[in-house]
């Protein structure tokens, strides 16, 4: 069956494929700058946090990062600021983490064991066993609930685990940009799109279209961050070898390429993508669960390519970018790389904002900047090592742009407004007790924007074996 007609017959492969080429509509950030959506729960007023401050050149013992008035980072010092509240967080605060790869409507699922493993990732995609496990549960969800259900959980579990900023969004959800929980690189985001997506490349005149104007969108300078699976199988594989040459034929090898996964890639080939001032983006737990071995990560590293992580998808990925952080730390030692916890932090907030072409705006603490942020418990000397050992069990606070997202009952309960604390979902968390806010950008007088419960009800309806967040 040719690939376009088996995409329009199969919704899974529709939702797997298509779509996230396309250029996100800016409507709904013009609702929002116009008042029309209702924020997420912020700080009563100005607001300094006291820990530890992990900046792009040091890490200050004991500082204080003040949240002002607009939400943005207004200061970063070692003395006790005046005339804003303390909050005494004891613990590590950072960026809020970037996770560059994922597939999230499909990170409902439970995880998934492959039964073998496989040459390229067009063999499990195609196989009867995934489809009886992944592939038919997803349609049954897409006929049944609205395509936002499953992003929406998708983005907590991200949330909670300490990311403020993901990519990978399908198409399905291209419309609910203005009910994104946490920021999506490759979508509408701070204005403008400078990101954009790409699953398979093109075959033929199919998907052609949509590459050339991708190209287009890079020579006119849109476009910085060109996502695109490349290369996903075995080392041996010829069909994944040979897509490097694909795409330099078409022309698809620039310095706003971020190659996805990678693993067939040889050094001289990613000292091309070097060359060409190209990115890559990192999964190693999915790659070794599906193919037995994984990208040239520490090559890569050794050659000045950026790197990137990304936890994929829960059927064969990471329960969160924090575990995939550790899986990338083990296997650079397995290829021989001794990385410093700074620099596996950087792959999460500095580089990775560079990566996406966002590096203005995201991935570093700065006076002026958003104040997309992580508190984590301290429980290691070095604070490097602390993010790198952390789970997201150790996640005490996340703000996006200053508001509060999700964080400890007793922190947001003291720096929210009483009425709109009354409004987050309680939880418990890893035996903490925690409150998450879903309500960003629900629509005044219409209907609420479901809560996790809510959410976590109509999948199990469905999908009784729904992957768990807090586990």
């Amino acid at each position: 069956m040719p690939k376009r007609q088996r995409a329009e017959r199969d919704p899974f492969e529709a939702a797997y494929t298509a779509g996230v080429i396309e250029q996100a509509a800016p409507p709904a950030v013009a609702r929002a700058a116009r008042g029309e959506l209702a924020p997420r729960a912020a700080p009563a007023e100005a607001t300094a946090l006291r820990g530890c401050i992990l900046t792009p050149s040091e890490a200050i013992e004991k500082g204080y990062l003040v949240i002002g008035a607009g939400r943005e980072i207004q200061a970063i010092q070692k003395s006790k600021p005046q005339g804003v509240k303390v909050l005494d967080t004891g613990g590590v605060i950072l960026p809020g983490l970037i996770d560059l790869h994922g597939h999230p409507e499909f990170n409902v699922f439970a995880a998934w064991e492959p039964p073998k493993q496989f040459a390229n990732r067009y063999s499990w995609r195609g196989s009867p066993l995934y489809k009886r496990l992944v592939r038919d549960p997803q349609n049954t969800i897409l006929d049944a609930l609205p395509a936002k259900t499953q992003l929406r959980y998708a983005e907590i579990r991200a949330l909670v685990g300490g990311v403020t900023a993901i990519q990978g969004t399908g198409g399905a959800a291209t419309g609910f940009q203005d009910e994104a929980l946490v920021r999506n690189v490759d979508k509408w985001i701070f204005g403008g799109q400078v990101g954009r997506s790409l699953i398979d490349l093109p075959s033929g005149d199919f998907g052609k279209e949509g590459f050339d104007s991708i190209l287009a969108g890079i020579t006119a300078g849109e476009v910085k961050a060109f996502y695109v699976h490349l290369a996903e199988g075995r080392s041996d594989n010829k069909r994944s070898l040979g897509e490097f040459a694909k795409l330099e034929k078409l022309k698809g090898v620039t310095a706003s390429t971020v190659v996805i996964h990678g693993t067939a890639l040889n050094k001289p080939q990613l000292s091309d993508l070097k060359d060409a001032g190209a990115k890559l983006v990192w999964s190693p737990q999915s790659n070794l669960r599906l193919y037995g071995e994984t990208t040239r990560a520490a090559d890569a590293l050794d050659l000045g390519l950026p790197v990137g992580l990304g936890a994929d998808w829960l059927p064969s990925g990471s329960t969160s970018l924090l575990a995939e952080l550790k899986v990338a730390r083990r296997e650079l030692f397995n290829q021989g790389a001794k990385p410093k916890a700074k620099k596996l932090v950087d792959m999460l907030t500095r580089d990775a904002a560079r990566i996406a072409g966002l590096e203005d705006k995201l991935g570093q603490l700065k006076v002026g900047r958003p104040a997309d942020l992580v508190v984590l418990e301290r429980r290691e000397e070095d604070p490097w090592e602390n993010v790198v050992e952390a789970d997201p069990g150790w996640v005490e606070l996340v703000t996006i742009d200053g508001d509060l997202a999700y964080g400890r009952q007793d922190w947001l309960r003291e720096l929210a407004d009483p009425t709109e604390a009354e409004g987050l979902e309680p939880l418990i968390a890893w035996g903490k007790r925690m409150l998450l806010d879903t309500s960003y950008a629900a629509k005044p007088g219409s209907q609420a924007a479901p809560n996790l419960s809510k959410l976590r009800s109509d999948l199990i309806k469905l999908y009784p074996q729904v992957g768990p967040i807090f586990a």
